[in-house]
């Protein structure tokens, strides 16, 4: 049945708007159908009218009623107590709400139906407090409550539905059956009640099932709430686990034998009064009297004080001293169901059942001592209770505390929460609390967000032990005018000027525009291999120079990958080491774990002819990757581009604020002489890693390759018969990025790649999308570099950086430090 719930309430959660409209349409129609007079009154023939009733009020009407009313009284004390001690005054709001539409509004609309009139109203209400159950309507308001989105709003509805859902319609039958007896009391207004009774309580049951999940799922919905219990939420989740566990089946049984055996009590009473009305058809009479009382007489009737109201007068004021001046204030505290879950462990003073391995050697002196589990956690599940969730998947029903303990006792790794409660989010926020706890600051992540991120995408692809995410701002530089389109440039910077800076050199290239070209396409992987001697070292590469065998590498190397396309491979000796510089294609990818793979199984291919041969790593750093290499200068890697443009002397003079004649002596003096005098690899530029860094980072590159990926060779040359224009050109022969894989798939930096017009695959042409991404990046390396130059030749860079980047300089020299740091 739980599974028929589930599906019922995740029914009744997500179209609440439907469900809503629907009942209260149904109700509406109820409300306002004409009375037709009955041709037999639906409860007894003194059914409608109460001057009848009062000449049948006997003593055992009196005592009955009063007894009634008192077991009302105290029974809605006791509910009133329960709601106070869940923590949450939404749940109370809820439940009030469900008590009002159920216990009067739809009940009012069956008894319209069914031509019923209410005898005695405050009966009737004494009634309504017996009868409603508002523990049901709270637990399902906490299942709700436990949700961070609206998803898990549905997600929970439905869950609490399919948990209370067979308990509540086993409960409202035995209920019917156990409240239809008194219809056989012979107690006339007993009697009356007994009928109003069960219509309450069936009607309850249908609206606690359908109209009060929608109004739930709507309420939140519209109101936002969410984490309603915070730091509380682990402990109501396992109130919520364990109260679904403690469905007794013996319990069951019984109810079930109980309503069997009660629907024969009915069935055969009812078959008998049948018979008996039958027989006496001819005899009954419709007894009918005039209502004669005035509205005043009735209002006055209702003060006249008897001795069960005095009765119950003395219960209530009884009751009410008691809560205002005896009932203590810690039973009403919103976190009650935490502490009080707190001192029964502590009562019961559990300690671990296995032992907890504490460096306490390495911590110093004056570090607190370890909180115990009984200490730390908000549940009395003990250390096996807690594995036992873990070894059945159910670790996500644990509370954060004990999740904690588990990475503490060392049977959950650190590193892999998010699998372990296959929940991304909570993961990480249990690591930060571990994080807090080892640095004793509870407060030392307050800034790092982590709340409203696709850590799905993250896991297992992009980064590890996840803290949460860096916003880093991003500007944009452009319009970029290269091969006669328009590029709008994102950089992901925290340097002031940067994006200022490209800009001006977008600008003063705009009319005459970038020329780029791809040289080539080439990602490299070198393993090192060792073998016995150098004689066997100098065979393995003439075995590779020789064409057969390099058809026999690349088959097994191609048929690793639809993209990876194995070019040439280059070998090097170092004594008896080898090292072979695989050069392949990768498609729209960077293309490291693609080439990887390939070279590991070209590599299973030639130990058929070398079986001495060792090999000892997979990358043996003549690749090059992320290291200054001076073969990734000369013989490149990745993409090699190089762009050019011509400017004409009126925009160097009226854009750059500089001569020809400046920029070119400029550029020999400090791109060339000075790099050489550094002793630069691929250094001969101004700023081209500051480009390239901030556009790889916008678009989800991985940045530490900015090292190679920043290779480049800047020239400026005078143009034109005057000699007045200005010819420029940037050379970058080792731009390693690709369009899919890695961090391109994060939803921000996608839509970088997507506002350039590369993101993903090329689907026509593989590999057209990563050569057009580094074009745009060596373009946009020319525009800054032109803008910087240009800014040190007429001696703006220091006022611009005054302008810009002050937001912590105190003075003009630091501000001079800062500038120059960053740019030279």
């Amino acid at each position: 049945m739980s599974r028929l719930f589930l599906i019922y309430g995740e029914l009744c959660a997500t179209h609440p708007w439907e469900v809503i409209v629907a009942v209260l349409t149904f109700t509406v129609c109820f409300l306002t159908m004409d009375k037709q007079p009955a041709s037999k009154p639906f409860l007894s023939p003194t059914a409608g009218c109460s001057n009848c009733n009062e000449d049948h009020f006997i003593a055992a009407d009196v005592i009955v009623m009063t007894i009634i009313r008192c077991l009302a009284i105290l029974y809605s004390y006791h509910q009133f107590r329960n709601l106070q001690k869940l923590g949450s005054k939404y749940i109370l709001g809820f439940a009030g709400m469900f008590v009002v539409f159920s216990s009067f509004v739809f009940i009012s609309a069956v008894l319209n139906i069914l031509h019923i009139e209410l005898v005695d109203l405050k009966d009737a209400l004494f009634f309504f407090l017996l009868l409603i159950d508002l523990s049901k309507a709270a637990k399902l308001a906490q299942y709700a409550l436990l949700s961070s989105n609206q998803i898990q709003v549905h997600q929970n509805i439905a869950r609490g539905v399919a948990t209370l859902g067979p308990t509540i319609t086993l409960d409202t039958i035995v209920e019917t059956l156990v409240i239809g007896v008194g219809t056989l009391s012979g107690v006339q207004r007993l009697e009356m009640l007994s009928y109003f009774a069960c219509l309450s309580v069936l009607v309850n049951y249908v609206i606690l099932l359908t109209f009060y999940p929608a109004c739930l799922s709507l309420m939140l919905n519209l109101s936002k709430i969410t984490d309603c219990y915070k730091e509380e939420q682990g402990d109501v989740n396992n109130m919520l686990v364990e109260e679904k566990d403690k469905s007794n089946p013996a319990v069951q049984r019984v109810k079930m034998i109980m309503s069997i055996g009660l629907a024969l009590v009915h069935i055969h009473s009812r078959w008998t009064m049948s018979v008996e009305e039958l027989n006496e058809t001819g005899n009954k009479t419709t007894v009918r009297c005039t209502e004669t009382s005035s509205v005043y007489g009735y209002l006055l009737k209702q003060f006249v004080l008897s001795a069960d109201h005095i009765v119950i007068l003395i219960l209530l004021i009884t009751l009410i001293v008691k809560f205002v001046y005896f009932e203590s204030k810690d039973d009403f505290d919103g976190a009650s169901i935490v502490q009080e879950r707190r001192r029964s462990v502590q009562r019961q003073k559990r300690t671990y059942s296995t032992s907890v391995e504490i460096q306490t050697d390495e911590q110093p002196d004056n570090t607190p001592e370890q909180t115990t589990y009984e200490e730390r956690t908000d549940s009395n599940r003990n250390l096996q209770e807690c594995l036992q969730f873990l070894r059945t998947d159910r670790a996500n029903e644990l509370s954060d505390d004990e999740i904690i303990t588990l990475v503490d006792t060392k049977h959950v790794p650190a590193y892999n929460l998010e699998k372990s409660i296959d929940n991304p989010q909570r993961g990480v926020k249990i690591r930060r609390k571990i994080l807090q706890n080892a640095l004793n600051n509870r407060h030392i992540l307050n800034d790092l967000p982590y709340e409203n991120y696709d850590y799905t995408k993250v896991m297992g692809a992009c980064c590890e032990n996840v803290l949460g995410y860096i916003p880093v701002p991003i500007g944009v530089a452009g319009p970029l005018r290269l091969d006669d389109e328009l590029y709008y440039i994102p950089m992901a910077t925290t340097e002031g000027c940067l994006v200022a800076s490209t800009n001006r050199g977008c600008r003063a290239i705009e009319r005459s525009g970038i020329t780029s070209r791809i040289i080539a396409d080439r990602m490299t992987r070198a393993p090192v291999l060792r073998f016995g001697s150098i004689v066997r070292a100098t065979e393995a590469i003439a075995w590779i120079k020789k064409s057969g065998n390099f058809d026999k590498l690349k088959v097994s190397f191609d048929s690793t990958s639809r993209f990876a396309k194995l070019q040439n491979v280059s070998t090097h000796i170092a004594g008896r080491y080898v090292f072979i510089r695989f050069i392949a294609e990768t498609g729209d990818a960077m293309g490291m774990n693609m080439i990887s793979k390939g070279t590991e199984n070209a590599l299973k291919t030639m130990k058929e002819s070398f079986p001495d041969m060792e090999v000892l790593s997979l990358s043996g750093n003549v690749c090059t990757d992320k290291k200054p290499a001076a073969i990734n200068w000369i013989e490149g890697r990745g993409k090699s581009v190089a762009c050019e443009c011509v400017l004409s002397s009126k925009v160097v003079s009226t854009v750059l604020k500089t001569t020809t004649a400046a920029l070119v002596d400029l550029n020999i003096s400090k791109n060339f002489i000075g790099s050489a005098v550094a002793g630069s690899i691929g250094g001969f530029n101004a700023q081209a890693a500051n480009i390239v860094t901030a556009i790889f980072i916008a678009t989800g590159q991985d940045a530490a390759q900015n090292i190679s990926s920043s290779n480049c060779l800047t020239i400026m040359e005078p143009w034109g018969e005057t000699g007045e224009d200005l010819y420029i050109s940037c050379t970058m022969p080792s731009i390693e990025i690709g369009t899919i894989g890695g961090g391109t798939v994060l939803p921000a930096q996608a839509a970088c790649l997507k506002m350039l017009g590369v993101q993903g695959p090329n689907a026509r042409n593989p590999g057209e999308n990563a050569k057009k991404l580094a074009t745009i990046v060596c373009g946009a390396v020319l525009a800054g570099e032109l803008s910087l130059m240009a800014a040190l030749a007429a001696g703006h860079l220091v006022r611009s950086h005054l302008r810009y980047n002050r937001s912590y300089s105190s003075s003009f020299d630091s501000s001079i430090t800062c500038c120059g740091s960053r740019n030279d």
